[in-house]
């Protein structure tokens, strides 16, 4: 996945402008980005302080992790299964 140039602190500092009344054209000029990107980024993280997305990229990592432990202990017991298989 490819990583944003901006951190999370960034698009919070961002996103807190936009609340106070700066409009999203100016926003995305003067940060360089697409208008397409601060939607995204205020459905994903409005609302939010920085503990909580502190908290959401934690859980995106671990969740992350255990999707992979899960795909490699899947693919060790269809090789002891096909193992067995062989042997029998």
């Amino acid at each position: 996945m490819k990583k944003s140039r901006f951190s999370e602190e960034e698009i919070l500092f961002i996103l807190k402008q936009n609340e106070s009344g700066i409009s999203v054209s100016d926003l995305c000029r003067e940060h360089g980005m697409s208008q397409a990107a601060f939607y995204q980024w205020r459905s994903k993280y409005g609302g939010m302080d920085a503990s909580l997305i502190k908290r959401l990229k934690a859980l995106e990592d671990e969740n992350r992790r255990l999707k992979k432990m899960y795909a490699e202990e899947r693919i060790k017991a269809e090789i002891r299964k096909k193992a067995l298989e062989g042997k029998l």
